[in-house]
């Protein structure tokens, strides 16, 4: 079967068909790949602010561990957003579609959200006025998980299938940079907007100006948007009924996606929904965890947030190339395995104690890690879309790999305060085990 035809009834093939290395190195080069990695800054900048970089500053103002665990829910507006995905997919914003396209003009509305957010953000002080904080930071969520719809509806659209690995490592490539941006960019700005005479106390002020100078980079997301090209769209039909909108819209993404897979479809989202669970768990700790070992900002910001993405850009640019000339299954299963055992160095950096070389050890396996699963991972969601329904499958399915680890990493902070770091980083990596096994009922499906 040709690899860019779409995949039949029942089938899970997602087989690449090897290319010589100077063609896929090619696919790098081309105008298409190069967009990703602007739109995937758009895209990967808005995360931390919300979340990492939130976590940060609230645990410098002296918010507690358990609150801030629990205040990784507002990430869950990623996990479900699946349910104004079909919204995304269908509706023609008035005005803003006309002059744009559907894609653009939910991506350029999007980046608004983010851009108002971003500033209500920069306005609060966690101290005084937390709630006010965190509902901002829900709007924000809001925004970029409608952005995030919107952008892989247009590069799934992009290009064909055989493409989706250059595109996917190249969008990750953007999206790490947008994250080293709104991680490292975040602190080092906050650092260097302190007050010397009031060094050791948290500064909000410092915070205010680090936020607005984020919510200003997102400028740079509009302006790709707007000189990017409408991908081109399956042609519709007539005018419909209310029942046929709610139809066509509503339950026939989902049914497809049923009907193509059968009872298969159940082991892909399984194995869809704890894939990324090591990660994500342990994640809502990380920087707490590098405060309480007595890590400065300019250590946090040049380890995790620079050397660190730079070693996850390579990773994302390893699963890409790898997963161009072998396939997914393989690229994730190794990914898997990779990513599951790096959370057991965080139990080992948890006993050694505050020292910057075994950071800088533990970031390089555990982002090299991440950047390979990710980067086979979002390949390998792209492969399971139907293009005429692109922007809800996807979501659907991004949004089930978040729900199940993001709820679970809400409680991070009452296990840590329970049972330590030690034996939280542990039990993060005994979560991959489930995964593994998954992985392998996949291939044997596959290979039936």
């Amino acid at each position: 079967m040709n690899s860019t035809e779409p995949t039949p009834p029942n089938s899970l093939s997602t087989g690449v068909t090897a290319r010589p290395w100077r063609e896929s190195l090619a696919w790098y080069l081309s105008g298409s790949s190069l967009r990703m990695i602007a739109l995937g800054f758009c895209a990967g900048l808005p995360l931390l602010l919300v979340l990492g970089t939130l976590g940060f500053r609230l645990r410098e103002a002296g918010i507690e561990r358990a609150t801030i665990g629990f205040l990784s829910w507002v990430g869950l507006a990623y996990a479900f957003k699946w349910a104004w995905a079909p919204l995304v997919d269908q509706v023609r914003l008035p005005w803003l579609s006309a002059f744009l396209g559907r894609r653009r003009a939910w991506l350029v509305l999007s980046q608004l959200v983010i851009i108002t957010g971003l500033l209500g953000m920069a306005l609060c002080d966690p101290n005084a006025h937390l709630t006010h904080l965190v509902l901002w930071a829900i709007w924000v969520a809001f925004g970029s998980a409608t952005q995030d719809i919107a952008l892989d509806a247009y590069r799934i659209e992009s290009e064909d299938m055989d493409h989706q690995a250059a595109l996917a490592s190249m969008y990750q490539t953007g999206y790490r940079l947008g994250m080293i941006w709104s991680g490292a960019g975040a602190l080092w700005i906050a650092a260097r907007a302190e007050s010397t005479a009031l060094l050791g106390q948290y500064q909000n002020s410092a915070w205010s100006i680090s936020y607005l100078v984020m919510s200003g980079s997102m400028l740079i997301g509009l302006a790709c948007v707007l000189l990017s090209n409408e991908p081109p769209l399956p042609a519709r039909g007539q005018a419909r009924t209310a029942k046929q909108w709610i139809q066509d819209v509503l339950v026939a993404p989902f049914a497809e996606f049923f009907a193509r897979f059968g009872w298969h479809a159940w082991v892909i989202l399984g194995l869809i929904g704890v894939y990324r669970i090591s990660d994500i768990v342990m994640g809502i700790m990380a920087n707490p965890f590098y405060i309480d070992m007595g890590y400065s900002k300019d250590e946090i910001a040049m380890v995790t947030k620079v050397f660190g993405v730079v070693m996850t850009l390579l990773g994302a640019f390893l699963g890409g190339l790898l997963s161009s000339r072998w396939g997914n299954m393989k690229v994730l299963m190794w990914g898997a395995i990779l990513s599951a055992a790096s959370n057991l160095l965080f139990a080992w950096l948890a006993g050694v104690g505050h020292s910057f070389w075994a950071l800088v050890c533990v970031i390089s396996v555990d982002n090299l890690s991440g950047g390979i699963a990710s980067a086979a991972f979002i390949a390998y969601l792209s492969s399971l879309t139907k293009i005429q329904y692109s922007a809800s499958q996807y979501a659907l399915l991004s949004s089930i790999m978040l729900l199940a680890p993001k709820w679970l990493a809400g409680f991070s902070g009452v296990v840590v305060d329970q049972f330590g770091y030690p034996l939280f980083f542990l039990s993060t990596a005994l979560m991959g085990l489930p995964v593994l096994i998954l992985i392998v009922w996949v291939q044997h499906i596959e290979s039936h």
